[in-house]
């Protein structure tokens, strides 16, 4: 990662989230167009990706999913989820899920910018918010869906010797797509969609 980047303040990331999202394409999906693959249309679903200072460095603050949910169970994640009825926007939806998941209040988050939706194999077309929150702050951990909460820092995260990328099969006539696998950090193991929208962000950082 870039020396400078160390440095970077909140408004020179929120000023690199708005140019991205201006002036790029959309970064390429989980799995190929979902009409190839699924009956039904994508459902919207937002996260929360949740930067913090620690030690004077940035970091990304994940969670570890439960291992009962019906999906992606035992997963690293970002908070986050399904869009409700009754939410307005990505923003409220991301922010809800965290204050849910791990007692986050809204009011303590300030959102940086959006990146591109991203399709994931599950059928969900998931808008990533990001923000930062202080640190430390009291969580509570919902322990129905979240089984731990911890930190990465980006140093360690944008050093490519940390990850790789391996094939995925699918059911033919399908072709193998690209999976992101982050070596383990802390006994956890960051893989698949939060790793790739890890992979997206940092491209539009560094």
């Amino acid at each position: 990662m870039p020396t400078s980047f160390l440095h970077w303040t909140e408004e020179d990331i929120a000023r690199r989230l708005e140019w991205a999202f201006v002036n790029t394409k959309e970064f390429t999906a989980e799995v190929p167009p979902y009409s190839e693959l699924l009956p039904s249309p994508p459902k919207p679903a937002a996260v929360l990706i949740p930067f913090i200072k620690e030690a004077g460095e940035w970091n990304l603050l994940f969670t570890r999913r439960n291992a009962s949910l019906a999906e992606h169970s035992g997963q690293v994640s970002f908070p986050g989820g399904q869009v409700d009825k009754s939410d307005f926007s990505p923003e409220q939806t991301a922010l809800r899920e965290a204050n849910e998941e791990i007692g986050l209040d809204p009011a303590d988050v300030r959102i940086l910018g959006t990146m591109h939706n991203f399709l994931t194999i599950t059928n969900y077309s998931m808008t990533p918010i990001v923000g930062v929150i202080p640190w430390p702050y009291p969580l509570r951990i919902a322990s129905e869906e979240v089984s731990r909460v911890f930190t990465i820092p980006l140093s360690w995260l944008s050093d490519p010797a940390n990850h790789e990328i391996q094939q995925r099969s699918l059911p033919p006539p399908h072709k193998p797509v690209e999976v992101v696998y982050f070596h383990l950090y802390d006994g956890e193991l960051l893989w698949g969609v939060s790793a790739r929208l890890t992979l997206n962000l940092l491209e539009i950082l560094t």
